[in-house]
């Protein structure tokens, strides 16, 4: 890694870029082996800088003529309408740049909260973070809590300091915020020269041309090289460091670089994607101390049989196998899915074998089925470049694979595996929608299945008990971004409220009497029953009891009785919702032995117990769920009280595995249908939970 000083740093500035047409026509950066590869997730808060970081590397490198616009939705990145619509990234893409031989792609990833699915799906085509910070805000607690979890799969990081030139941007107060919310071992290697014209490297050797504070640079390249230090393999380094001992630039970057690419130390580069200060510096960074996916361990795999299978090396001759880490629907080339190749080499026109497996809660069931690559591509943000072959290590689209969906494993079809699935957030943002028109149901019902395919975070339901089709969000935006793809796929639909599926039952017992009797010439209808109904225990369900006393109605009558109540029941008998947790006894009736039928008495059944509901007192019952919050210790307070307010009964406090605290509670559904909305807002962004069905309760008049 180079310690360039501010005088070597070169510029990229937009200003004054031709204004034609940026140009995306070169040919596709293609790497021959792992060892040239890096593949790095830009991580971080929404409006950081992330996107823009990324059109100025671009820029840099000469991948692109000019940089984009965020507001004028010209980015490579960000080519989504939604994404244009909303002003920030909704989904992740890649945009790979050659430095020095080396190719990296450059993942960037959406940093608001509704969309982490993308952003873990970014991160599971990385082999590295770079966590990018505004030197004009702070950091976020959802950024905070990332970085733990970079932390604890030993997920190499770096930091990078945008906004440099930002009238108010000031990079040691953001080092301090850094090393406040990630620690100790994040620490600059380059310091902004004076009126941020360059950067000043920390370890290099002072030049003529530095243009920082001699004591600025001399007060930060102690901490730094104790920090190097305190990672290094070598146990003399320390000694010789204390016994006054000029140490080698040479060793102390090469255990730097060492610390880096093991996750132990977290280098600092401040940037500028307006002016391009600290491109070059954070290009050399990328190449030199990330590491190459050889140096990652790969995905745990196993046999389509559940076994597993010894792990794989980023081997292009070994076996392939490879993951979906996002799919688009395009519509020229139809189904293309962006993959990263774990092992092995995918070559175009080859047999693949495309398998799914454990979504099938979300309405993405099992499924296994062999294809044919028959056109692959390099990404470059929604641009495709034609490649003949991707080596492991690398990252591609596939296009016109017509079953998979993000998550599915590729592998050969001779020797078929699966990929462990990454973790997948929980959506827990419930919206209703329906079609325009009985026609554009049928469109809507031809459309939601792509739309879920792309997207592993939203689940479908249709409610057995309302019919309503539910699309379960991780928020507002991304519900906003569903709506907003399936409406651009020609369907024309409407948001309704969604409806909590009640329950009703008896409170008092009641007797039913039902008389179904016709006669209009032939062959008439004849049925009488009695009955009494009787509440049961909370949960008991539905129980029938036959008490006829000398054979007033046949057994096989009796079974239609029961047929007939049970079908009342699920139609409701006051409010219209199904009946639950009572006990039916029949205990008299008539039958006529012409007229009478299955179909009669279950008629009369229905009459009977729709009479017993008109004399008994009717209670509505609503659905409770278990509720556990986890959040940091300083929102406990809160959390607690705004579970109150929903009604909520607290039923325990734990510690949460790592920080913070669990808060288990018995909620009303009722109270939930925007809780992932509004604990956000309550916590920062800190707190999430997890729900599962309890039972029904009374509702409170």
């Amino acid at each position: 890694m180079s310690a360039r000083s501010a005088r070597e740093t070169p510029k990229a500035s937009a200003t004054g870029m031709p204004e034609a047409r940026r140009s995306d026509t070169g040919a596709a950066l293609a790497a021959s082996e792992p060892a040239r590869i890096r593949n790095v997730a830009l991580v971080g808060h929404s409006g950081a800088g992330k996107t823009m970081l990324v059109e100025s590397l671009l820029a840099a490198t000469g991948a692109i003529t000019r940089m984009g616009s965020i507001s004028e939705g010209t980015t490579v990145g960000d080519s989504d309408p939604s994404a244009i619509h909303q002003q920030r990234s909704v989904s992740m893409s890649v945009a790979p740049i050659a430095v020095g031989g080396v190719k990296v792609n450059l993942i960037d990833t959406p940093g608001y909260t509704d969309f982490t699915g993308e952003l873990r799906a970014g991160l599971r085509a990385a082999d590295a973070a770079l966590f990018v910070v505004s030197a004009v805000e702070g950091i976020d607690a959802a950024t905070v809590a990332l970085w733990g979890e970079c932390g604890k799969v030993g997920m190499p990081r770096a930091v990078v300091i945008s906004k440099l030139d930002h009238p108010r941007g000031d990079f040691s107060a953001a080092v301090v915020r850094c090393r406040e919310a990630f620690g100790e071992a994040v620490l600059p290697l380059y310091l902004p020269a004076v009126g941020n014209a360059g950067l000043v490297a920390i370890l290099g050797a002072p030049s003529d041309g530095d243009q920082a504070p001699v004591t600025s640079v001399d007060e930060a390249r102690g901490p730094l090289i104790e920090g190097i230090i305190a990672e290094s393999e070598d146990e003399t380094l320390m000694d010789r460091y204390l016994g006054g001992e000029e140490l080698p630039l040479a060793d102390l970057i090469q255990d730097l670089e060492t610390a880096v690419a093991r996750g132990s130390f977290f280098p600092v580069i401040p940037t500028s994607a307006e002016t391009g200060v600290g491109l070059s510096e954070l290009m050399d960074l990328l190449v030199d101390a990330l590491p190459s996916p050889m140096e990652r361990t790969a995905p745990a795999v196993m046999a389509l049989d559940g076994k597993s299978i010894k792990p794989l090396a980023c081997d292009p001759s070994g076996p392939l196998a490879a993951e979906v880490v996002r799919t688009t629907v395009d519509p020229f080339l139809g189904r293309v899915c962006l993959v990263r190749v774990f092992s092995g080499t995918l070559r175009e026109d080859s047999s693949i074998h495309i398998g799914g497996r454990g979504l099938a809660d979300r309405g993405h069931e099992d499924h296994d089925a062999d294809e044919r690559v028959t056109h692959l591509y390099a990404p470059v943000g929604s641009g495709l470049k034609a490649v003949p072959q991707c080596v492991a290590g690398d990252i591609c689209a596939i296009s016109k694979l017509a079953g998979a969906e993000t998550g599915d494993t590729v592998s050969g079809r001779e020797a078929p595996l699966l990929i462990e699935t990454w973790n997948m957030p929980e959506p827990l943002m419930p919206i209703a929608i329906k079609g325009a028109s009985r026609s554009d149901e049928d469109v809507l019902a031809k459309s939601i299945g792509k739309v879920a395919a792309a997207d592993p975070t939203l689940r479908l339901e249709r409610n057995p008990d309302t019919h309503q089709l539910i699309l379960w969000c991780m928020g507002e935006a991304h519900a906003e971004v569903v709506l907003d793809r399936l409406r651009g796929q020609g369907v024309k639909l409407q948001t309704v409220d969604v409806i909590t599926p009640l329950r009703e039952t008896f409170v008092t017992k009641a007797v039913g009497h039902g008389r179904h009797v016709k006669q209009s010439g032939g062959h008439g209808q004849f049925a009488i029953c009695d009955i009494e109904v009787e509440p049961l225990a909370r949960g008991e369900g539905f129980a029938f009891t036959d008490k006829i006393v000398g054979g007033a109605i046949p057994a096989t009558f009796v079974a239609s009785v029961e047929k007939g109540v049970r079908s009342q029941m699920l139609k409701g008998v006051s409010a219209g919702f199904p009946v639950v947790d009572i006990k039916v006894t029949l205990v008299g009736g008539k039958t006529h032995s012409v007229d009478s039928s299955d179909a009669a008495f279950q008629a009369a059944g229905a009459l009977a117990l729709r009479e017993a509901a008109a004399a008994a007192k009717m209670q509505l019952l609503e659905p409770v769920s278990s509720v556990v919050v986890s959040v940091p210790d300083e929102y406990v307070g809160a959390v607690m009280s705004d579970l109150s307010g929903r009604r909520g009964r607290v039923t325990g406090t734990d510690a949460a595995v790592g920080e913070g605290a669990e808060i288990s509670a018995e909620v009303p559904d009722q109270e939930l249908l925007r809780y992932a909305i509004e604990l956000r807002a309550l916590t920062a962004g800190t707190g999430r939970f997890r729900r599962a069905y309890l039972r029904h309760e009374p509702v409170p008049k």
